[in-house]
């Protein structure tokens, strides 16, 4: 049977599920230069990134995407034969963050989701034939770390709050929901597509070639955007990484939150019916309620 709660874990090759925590659980965590583990854990890295880290670093580095993508990251299956996710590249023959350095993270300002939740792993769920998800949380502890060590109590939420966690989770929730709706649905929507696939991968993590796929003439001709819409689209890099995750939906769950031009003609069409409608109802209204002619 079907288990009514579909996961997506940080730990998918470890059988016996960890224990889970909602955001008023404690812990005892510090991580800070000079720590005799500084710099473990981004020396063997393992970092799955979202479309808002990649949108976040590409804009530090000052990248198109698709540079950033060819030179920090690699893809990987998120399920077999199915969409994609992206990992951090480590160094050539090694296994070290390529923005590790003695002081520590170059990046720290606009590090990745994950590095910002160590020790702590975030668990989305979402229960079968039910749109929103939930949070829950998880603890990781590794033999290296001498964070767990450190003589500092905080909450879950506290440690989220100190990490700047939270605006990073809002921004990357609709995919979060498109990657447990895509593992929840399992066959029933099929083996996505080639195409499909190709799509998947520009639309959540190449924004600015998805940028180019909605400038082009084949999407202009295919759905339809308000002119403000479109000026920003073309302008924010967030606001186009929020754009791809409901094309996505939409295309893969049909999830019509964009509107095509079939339907856009349709809708000018049942408008100018219902004009005309009423102008043959006023008129009969009219006609009816016209004074006699007494002369």
């Amino acid at each position: 049977m079907a288990d009514p709660n579909i996961a997506e874990s940080p730990f998918p090759s470890i059988p016996v599920a960890p224990k889970m925590y909602d955001g008023s659980k404690n812990i005892s965590f510090r991580c800070y230069k000079g720590i005799s583990c500084w710099n473990a854990c981004c020396a063997n890295i393992d970092i799955t990134l979202t479309p808002y880290d990649i949108v976040r670093l590409k804009t530090r580095l000052g990248m198109e995407s698709g540079d950033f993508l060819r030179q920090y990251t690699e893809p990987y299956e998120l399920e077999k034969d199915g969409i994609a996710g992206v990992k951090f590249k480590p160094v050539e023959g090694g296994r070290a963050c390529q923005f590790m350095t003695p002081e520590g993270c170059s990046v720290y300002e606009d590090r990745p989701t994950s590095c910002r939740y160590y020790p702590v792993a975030l668990v989305s769920m979402r229960k079968q034939d039910e749109y929103t998800d939930s949070a829950a949380y998880a603890l990781v502890k590794e033999p290296h770390c001498k964070g767990h060590e450190e003589d500092r109590t905080l909450t879950i939420d506290a440690y989220r709050q100190e990490q700047g966690v939270a605006g990073y989770d809002e921004q990357d929730r609709g995919w979060r929901q498109l990657i447990l709706k895509k593992k929840s649905s399992g066959p029933t929507i099929g083996k996505p597509s080639l195409r499909s696939r190709q799509l998947f991968f520009i639309a959540c993590y190449d924004v600015d070639l998805f940028r180019q796929f909605v400038a082009s003439d084949g999407f202009q001709q295919s759905f339809v955007l308000e002119e403000t819409e479109f000026y920003q689209l073309m302008r924010d890099d967030v606001a186009m990484m929020q754009f791809g995750i409901r094309f996505i939906k939409q295309v893969m769950f049909g999830e019509m939150t964009i509107q095509t031009r079939e339907e856009a003609v349709k809708a000018r069409e049942a408008k100018v019916l219902a004009q005309q409608q009423a102008q043959i109802e006023r008129r009969n209204y009219d006609a009816a309620n016209e004074p006699a002619d007494l002369t």
